[in-house]
């Protein structure tokens, strides 16, 4: 008889921690991840399906203010582009579904990962390998952009004044999380 072997998942980045004395760099707890893009017309539905108005504006967020939606955060991507986080497990594809009007929901939870990188020296860890403007009047808290970070593509958002969170695809998630960890060796505070 043959043996049984069940796979299990692991976080790309699971028990890996780095910083300084002015940053700490840890992976983000897990989350549901949707790219949705939609024309103009779809917006309000959509909106209201998820409960979260989608920003309008470059660089915005908007955050859940429904108790039961309370992780629900959307940002704005591109003219027709969100990024649409939650907590893990919940169905974001399912919530777009009921809208009729033509959009594109689709799920990239698994791959996609996060690494949070907060303290003094966040801002200076960040701009070590991010070309963008970081200090609180260009990016205040809740502004988020499809950026860079070295050689890889990310997604940015200020969660507070010295908070980020680095969206970034998992097989570059070694990349990022190792140049976080290299530049938060010496930040210029």
């Amino acid at each position: 008889m043959a043996d049984t072997v069940t796979a299990t998942s692991t976080a790309p980045l699971a028990g890996r921690t780095a910083g300084s004395s002015g940053t700490t760099i840890v992976p983000a707890d897990a989350a549901s991840r949707l790219v949705l893009r939609a024309r103009p017309q779809a917006i309000s539905p959509l909106s209201k399906a998820l409960g979260v108005p989608l920003p309008q504006k470059p660089k915005t967020s908007a955050r859940s203010k429904a108790a039961r939606n309370a992780e629900r955060v959307v940002l704005w991507i591109g003219p027709d582009e969100w990024l649409v986080l939650d907590k893990p497990g919940v169905d974001l594809v399912a919530l777009c579904a009921k809208v009729k009007e033509p959009h594109s929901a689709v799920d990239v939870s698994h791959r996609n990962t996060a690494v949070i990188v907060s303290g003094a020296a966040a801002q200076s860890v960040l701009n070590a390998g991010c070309p963008q403007d970081l200090s609180l009047q260009a990016f205040p808290v809740g502004a988020c952009s499809r950026t860079v970070l070295g050689k890889a593509e990310i997604v940015l958002l200020r969660e507070g004044e010295t908070v980020f969170r680095v969206e970034c695809w998992r097989s570059f998630s070694d990349y990022v999380f190792a140049f976080l960890a290299e530049a938060a060796r010496d930040p210029v505070v």
